[in-house]
């Protein structure tokens, strides 16, 4: 039954088949969620050694296998999915782990593409990323050159790799559509912006970079992966922006809601990308990652803004105010127990 016919108040005997990737993760769970609140029966893949505490409560088929092993996924990618849904990806921010950051997002990308054509997808939902338009001036769009092919941030670089591998896929006829979505917050984050609010819970925040960017709600960005299985064009890039801030308001708004002091003032980029510097040299001998890498400062200290018009136009995409998304978080970080804040 297509998705948005049944009748209120009842679910179809079988709904549509999603097999989702990095379905452990941030995005991942939510996706899972919103697919599961829509009907759609869900096979998620994950690595033997991935913690399914979350996944577990969930009604999911679980699957392992590791996208960058081809073999593991021929098996776990169920026949002719309605929708192969490619959320697992490195986000890794420091220069020593650039070769297995191209193993997961460029070679990864290129077995998920595989193993779908094989399976005979009928679409296919490819969560990219705004870094394949890399460090540019101006409000970013669609048609925006995709500066990420040539950026020194590994990140941007593998990001953009990954689209081509998706692109490939499309040539050889995959039904595929690209989402990108900006700096993502809300329930099931640990890694990400949620950092920020345990740094500043804990008042060990150093400072505030000196940049800016567009944040998206990560419920909003769910919700548009699925509307893109119905209402994406093929081959089409969509940004998920939303709220433009600075990262000062941003850590001010959590100050608030956390009833914690924060900065008033934002850092000198100069100081930002001196301690970046210091770090690396240090982790040259410690092996532990620097507190904030050279790819770290050079995101934070620049502005980087989505137009994503073309998606509200198209998936009916919706931005969210900042203060709601950052209440979400900190709501679900107190009912995990991660942050102490009444």
């Amino acid at each position: 039954m297509a998705q948005g016919t049944k009748k209120p108040g009842k679910k179809p005997p079988r709904g549509r088949h999603a097999f989702v990737t990095g379905g452990t993760g941030f995005l991942g769970i939510n996706l899972i969620d919103a697919l599961l609140a829509q009907g759609w029966r869900v096979t998620a893949l994950h690595r033997p050694t991935s913690d399914l505490a979350q996944l577990s409560r969930r009604k999911v088929t679980l699957v392992p296998g590791d996208i960058s092993v081809a073999s593991t996924l021929a098996s776990a990618i169920p026949q002719k999915p309605d929708a192969v849904f490619h959320v697992a990806a490195s986000l890794n921010q420091w220069s020593h782990h650039n070769e297995l950051q191209h193993i997961t997002n460029v070679e990864g990308t290129a077995n998920v593409v595989r193993a779908a054509l094989e399976a005979g997808a009928k679409r296919f939902i490819h969560t990219s990323s705004i870094s394949v338009y890399g460090l540019q001036p101006g409000r970013i769009t669609e048609s925006a050159e995709k500066l990420g092919r040539i950026s020194w941030i590994n990140y941007q670089r593998t990001k953009y790799l990954a689209e081509e591998q998706v692109r490939t896929g499309l040539e050889r006829g995959l039904d595929a559509v690209i989402l990108n979505p900006c700096n993502i917050i809300g329930a099931h984050d640990t890694t990400g912006w949620a950092r920020i609010i345990r740094l500043i819970d804990e008042g060990k925040l150093p400072g505030a970079p000196p940049g800016a960017a567009s944040f998206c709600d990560v419920g909003e960005v769910a919700r548009a992966h699925i509307a893109a299985v119905d209402r994406g064009r093929r081959g089409e890039n969509y940004l998920l922006g939303g709220v433009d801030t600075s990262y000062l308001e941003m850590i001010g708004v959590i100050g608030r809601l956390l009833g914690r002091d924060v900065p008033t003032r934002p850092k000198p980029a100069w100081l930002l990308h001196l301690a970046a510097r210091i770090g690396g040299f240090a982790s040259a001998f410690t092996g532990k990652q620097p507190r904030i890498t050279r790819e770290m400062a050079g995101l934070v200290t620049r502005n980087l803004f989505a137009d994503c018009s073309k998606a509200e136009a198209e998936l009916g995409y919706a931005s969210v105010p900042l203060e709601r998304m950052l209440a979400n978080s900190i709501d679900w970080l107190k009912s995990e127990g991660l942050i102490e804040a009444g």
